[in-house]
């Protein structure tokens, strides 16, 4: 078993396409800006974030409301230097609502949240410094 990807439900889906890939600079896969699916890479590893129209999905699965209530979902990503790729980020749009800051003594982070709401937290592994 492989997993292949978090696939996020979103209503605006132009807005968090924006946001996955202009602010916070993953690659697109198709470039389907307006949907209803679009899968998003780093430039290194294999995770990839993909993104799912949630009007879609409800007529498929028939269950799914339009709007979910609290988080309900937290991306991760890991950077190499924090500091650097936040103010990158802010200077594109991005809003921090934390950080940088020390998390444990082996990881500084920082939140954010995409257009839906769902958060994603930018971690900085101090381990791998050596």
């Amino acid at each position: 078993m492989e997993l292949a990807q978090v696939r996020l439900l979103v209503t605006d889906f132009a807005a968090c396409y924006h946001f996955y890939a202009e602010v916070l600079g993953l690659k697109p896969q198709s470039g389907a800006t307006e949907g209803p699916y679009e899968k998003f890479s780093p430039v290194t590893g294999s995770a990839g974030i993909a993104l799912q129209d949630r009007a879609m999905m409800a007529e498929v699965l028939g269950e799914l409301g339009d709007s979910p209530l609290g988080h309900r979902s937290l991306v991760v990503l890991r950077v190499d230097n924090l500091d650097t790729y936040c103010a990158q980020i802010t200077e594109r749009g991005a809003t921090l609502l934390r950080g940088p800051a020390p998390f444990t003594d082996r990881m500084r982070v920082a939140h954010l949240k995409d257009p839906e709401g769902n958060l994603v937290e930018l971690q900085e592994w101090l381990l791998l410094r050596g």
